[in-house]
């Protein structure tokens, strides 16, 4: 599966035919359309498992696996504009092989001089799959041709990436390596999220992390982790100290509570837990955390269903997650499903998680303030139709002060990427 160069031509078409695609510019909405507000995008129906991500100068990218059925999967990006506009959507890649599964999407960032780099999942010819990564530094006309991320031969599953801009041309690569685990069987192929219970097992998945330059070659591959949890996502913000990517870890005694680590730009520290939940369980709840930050401020967002209570919780670090405080219960009771998102700025924290409901599912959204001492307002920002795993991880980004929040809904026939702001009032 290789990456399309795609011509000038095009992309001026394509930025012709987004003028369909537009949303309200900001001066359309001063002092007038606050709160929870439609967003357009490009997405076309049979698309699913969007990503979201932030970068210099208020740029906006969207990411988004195009699944119809009966054609070949298109990994596909836009970009939202400074003027409310969107730019695309472009066709990164196409092709039989991609790993189509709404839990583990593939995932874009900005790098700090403007390149867009791209994680994506593959088949292995020996097996297993793989995480992939190409990079543009054309604005998404031309990509590199893809390598690969794992470089093991090990017919394994590696997946559930995270990536952050490392500074200047660079980026960093965060992803569960199954290698050592081969024998533990197959946790999370597919749009479903069922999983069977894990045996005795000869190896561990790991959490591995490595640096990549614009010539693809990677420096610092490290296992950051030797046993994690096998098939929650991974999440990363950045502080001024540096990473700091939040995940679930499996303790010898299956203990699955979160942890982070931290990376300095040398050296990764010792993972530490940001709260005992104490949740015992032998197989994955496929469920992972989320983390942002700003500046030194840090909160994560995660699931936990420790003593049999499920719940939605939110910590807050002010040491760029050295230390964090006591967690805050956001939401707890059997409707709680989780797959958090967060975001943070200087104003306000957020956290968009999910609901399950007779029928289909629900999306929800806090704001509070920024250290989490006080809820400021809560909504339902949708109604799903899709139940469990289909509709994968809603993704939250922050831009001037509003919400964007793009998230996967199905009919059981046909997925759809949907879209909302929302604009705090003054």
């Amino acid at each position: 599966m290789k990456p399309r160069n795609v011509s000038l031509a095009l992309v001026i078409a394509l930025g012709l035919s987004a003028c369909g695609h537009e949303s309200p510019s900001p001066a359309s909405q001063a002092g007038v359309a606050t709160g929870l507000l439609p967003w357009s995008l490009p997405a076309p129906p049979g698309s699913m498992a969007p990503d979201l991500a932030t970068g210099p100068r208020g740029r906006m990218a969207l990411l988004w696996l195009n699944a119809e059925s009966g054609r070949r999967t298109l990994l596909q990006y836009a970009e939202f504009g400074v003027q409310d506009r969107w730019e695309g959507p472009l066709t990164i890649a196409v092709g039989n092989s991609f790993v189509v599964n709404a839990l583990d999407a593939p995932h874009i960032t900005i790098a700090d001089d403007h390149a867009l780099w791209v994680q994506y999942l593959q088949r292995q010819p020996e097996g297993g799959y793989g995480v992939r990564l190409t990079t543009s530094r054309s604005g998404g006309m031309n990509w590199s041709d893809p390598i690969a991320v794992n470089d093991d031969s090990a017919a394994a599953e590696h997946g559930f990436a995270a990536l952050w801009p490392a500074g200047g041309d660079r980026i960093g690569v965060a992803w569960l390596d199954g290698r050592d685990a081969a024998g533990e069987g197959q946790h999370h192929d597919g749009h479903g999220s069922e999983h069977g219970d894990e045996d005795a097992h000869a190896g561990a998945t790991a959490l591995r992390a490595a640096t990549f330059g614009p010539d693809l070659q990677r420096t610092g591959e490290t296992v950051v982790d030797a046993r994690s949890c096998d098939c929650c996502s991974t999440s990363v913000a950045r502080t001024t100290q540096g990473a700091v990517l939040a995940y679930r870890d499996r303790s010898d005694a299956d203990i699955r509570d979160i942890s982070t680590v931290a990376f300095d730009g040398k050296a990764w520290s010792k993972p530490r837990a940001v709260h005992a939940d104490g949740w015992h369980m032998t197989g994955c709840p496929v469920n992972g955390p989320a983390i942002a930050a700003d500046g030194d401020n840090v909160i994560v967002g995660w699931f936990t269903a420790a003593n049999d209570e499920a719940r939605v919780q939110l910590a807050h670090s002010r040491d760029a997650g050295a230390h964090f405080a006591a967690p805050l219960v956001l939401e707890r009771g059997k409707q709680v499903d989780g797959r958090v998102a967060v975001a943070l700025d200087g104003n306000n924290a957020w956290a968009l998680w999910l609901r399950e409901e007779f029928g289909g599912s629900s999306l929800w959204l806090a704001r509070l303030a920024p250290d989490l001492s006080a809820e400021r307002e809560r909504l339902k920002v949708a109604t799903l139709k899709a139940r469990g795993g289909a509709s994968g991880y809603p993704k939250l980004a922050l831009r001037n002060g509003n919400a964007f929040i793009v998230w996967t809904d199905s009919d059981g026939k046909m997925t759809r990427v949907q879209g909302a702001r929302f604009v705090p009032k003054q």
